[in-house]
């Protein structure tokens, strides 16, 4: 069963080139030592991005997001954003990519003198590195849909473990993977603390009721890029959205879901705990879906 990060396999990307601290190696031979704070203890922050057109999208929200998770962990990254743009670029030109690409930027801590969680055994500067992949969304994935099951690990507040950081610590967003592909779904659907509708392990998560476009409040989910651009789209388009506390019943009773994500897009849901969906995809989910694309085609031009 596909999940919403499936996609079909490209032989292209057994030759990519990876940046990782300055330089540019063979995949086989991008490493980093067992010490590594990445490695040893999940110590550091990331970025996905997508290559569309020649242009990197919306690439200043994503770094903005970056360096705050770098600075709430107190991770230097060693880099402006300036010499990061300049490596992301680097990368990609390397690769001679153009299109259809998906970019993972990683920093980490970095070596650490020994392995334990103390930020002042950090040996020295910190592990940069850029994976881009030929990757396209799959598309039985985008016709079919999801099929989504509710785990019983649920998101977690600013203070206790802050869901806006894009953490290299995923374990919590794992087990509920796997809880909810245990019991036949693609992704798991993960309530708040107080048992209201927040995000999917990996994507963030919209249904339609009632002809209203519906999400979380957004104090317990992903802070994601994608998920701010729809919520700008169906303002900008006077579609009707409320972003608020939403029992699971509601979801049960809606027309129509969808997820989003910076890798996917728009990811239409087909069912939700066995429930299926009417419509897959729905109506608002194809307007928003052809609305984001468009936009996706402005930032490119504009970038160019």
């Amino acid at each position: 069963m596909p999940g919403s990060q499936d996609y079909p396999a490209d032989p292209r990307n057994e030759r990519v080139l990876v940046y990782l601290n300055g330089d540019l190696v063979p995949r086989a031979d991008a490493k980093v030592s067992i010490f590594d704070a990445g490695f040893a203890l999940g110590d550091g922050v990331w970025e996905g991005l997508r290559l569309h057109k020649g242009a990197l999208m919306f690439l200043d929200a994503h770094l903005e997001r970056l360096f705050w998770g770098a600075r709430e962990i107190g991770l230097d990254i060693g880099l402006t954003r300036e010499a990061l743009c300049t490596a992301l670029r680097r990368t990609i030109e390397a690769n001679q990519m153009h299109d259809g690409v998906h970019v993972r930027l990683m920093v980490t801590r970095g070596l650490k003198s020994t392995v334990s969680q103390d930020p002042r055994n950090a040996a020295g500067a910190p592990t940069v590195a850029i994976v881009a992949e030929y990757k396209l969304p799959s598309a039985e994935v985008a016709s079919r849909g999801l099929a989504l099951v509710t785990s019983s690990i649920r998101c977690t507040p600013a203070d206790m473990f802050d869901m806006r950081l894009n953490s290299h610590s995923r374990l919590n967003l794992i087990k509920a993977l796997i809880e909810a592909i245990d019991k036949g779904g693609d992704e798991a659907l993960m309530l708040d603390p107080n048992g209201f509708v927040s995000s999917c392990n990996a994507t963030n998560f919209f249904f339609v009721r009632d002809s209203v476009l519906s999400t979380s409040s957004g104090a317990y989910c992903f802070n994601g890029v994608t998920r701010g651009n729809v919520m700008a789209l169906a303002r900008a388009h006077e579609i009707p959205l409320s972003a608020g506390d939403f029992p699971i019943e509601d979801v049960y009773l809606a027309e129509e879901a969808f997820v989003t994500g910076t890798f996917g897009g728009l990811t239409p849901v087909r069912s939700l705990d066995g429930r299926k969906f009417p419509e897959v995809p729905g109506p608002r989910t194809t307007r928003l879906r052809a609305l984001y694309e468009g936009l996706k085609d402005a930032e490119a031009r504009a970038l160019r």
